[in-house]
């Protein structure tokens, strides 16, 4: 069973740094895309930032330059380095992860972490 565990919310003051961490355990054939998303209380789900499996990324414009995406695929993990945290950046960070589960499937399915909080706060 394949599972997407994230590691690295808490509380942090404006202005300051986090980093968020995701690794995929289980038994799959690769991984294709990566990326990050969040909710925010009383909004929808919006996509953060995202990495192919090639090491593409692209970035909600509100956190470009701000925000990193970058993934070890040896380690099957993707990371969020957000620096100059605001407080809009308030909310629960998803992972997700296309995974295709074996080599004669052809196909890649979504997987999703259980989030992680990040409240940015003085």
């Amino acid at each position: 069973q394949v599972q997407l565990v994230e590691s690295g919310g808490c509380l942090v003051q404006p202005g300051g740094s986090l980093r968020l961490s995701c690794a995929a355990s289980g038994r799959f054939f690769s991984i294709g895309a990566m990326g990050w998303y969040r909710r925010a209380s009383g909004k929808e789900r919006e996509l953060v930032a995202a990495i192919s499996s090639g090491g593409s990324t692209n970035y909600l414009d509100s956190v470009k330059g701000r925000f990193t995406i970058s993934r070890n695929n040896a380690e099957n993990t993707v990371y969020l380095q957000m620096n100059s945290l605001k407080s809009e950046d308030t909310a629960v960070y998803y992972c997700n992860a296309q995974i295709r589960e074996a080599y004669y499937s052809g196909i890649y399915k979504p997987y999703w972490g259980q989030g992680t909080q990040v409240t940015v706060s003085s």
